[in-house]
C-alpha cells in the first residue's frame, strides 16, 4: 500500500514506516500530523484511486521525529572586473516525518 501526498509544494510517495524530510512544518517533537492533501492511493488489494485534485477522505497519519536545519547553501556572485561580489548562506529548515498509516 502506498500513496502520494502533497506538502510544502512538493509530491511525495510513501508507505507505512516510511522516514520522509520534509519542508518545516509546525509541531513539536512525537507529535502526530495528517497529511489531507492526498493525490493518490493504491490500496493491498491493487485498487488504485486517483483524485482531482485530491482523493476525497483519504489520510495519511504521519508522527514528527525530529526539526533540524539542512546544509548551508552558498549564494555567490560575483561582477567580473570590478572588484564586485557578495557571499549570502541560506540553510533550509526541514522535518523528519515517519509515516505511521494510510487511510483511503
Amino acid at each position: 500500500m502506498f500513496a502520494i501526498v502533497e506538502t510544502g509544494g512538493k509530491q511525495y510517495r510513501v508507505a507505512p514506516n516510511d522516514k520522509l524530510i520534509v519542508e518545516k512544518l509546525v509541531g513539536d517533537v512525537g507529535t502526530k500530523i495528517t497529511l489531507e492533501k492526498v493525490l493518490l492511493v493504491n490500496s493491498e488489494k491493487g485498487e488504485l484511486s486517483v483524485g482531482a485534485p485530491f482523493v476525497s477522505g483519504a489520510q495519511v497519519e504521519a508522527e514528527i521525529l525530529k526539526s533540524f536545519k539542512n546544509d548551508k547553501v552558498i549564494i555567490f556572485k560575483k561582477r567580473r572586473r570590478q572588484n564586485s561580489r557578495r557571499k549570502r548562506g541560506h540553510r533550509q529548515q526541514q522535518t523528519l516525518l515517519k509515516i505511521l498509516s494510510i487511510k483511503a
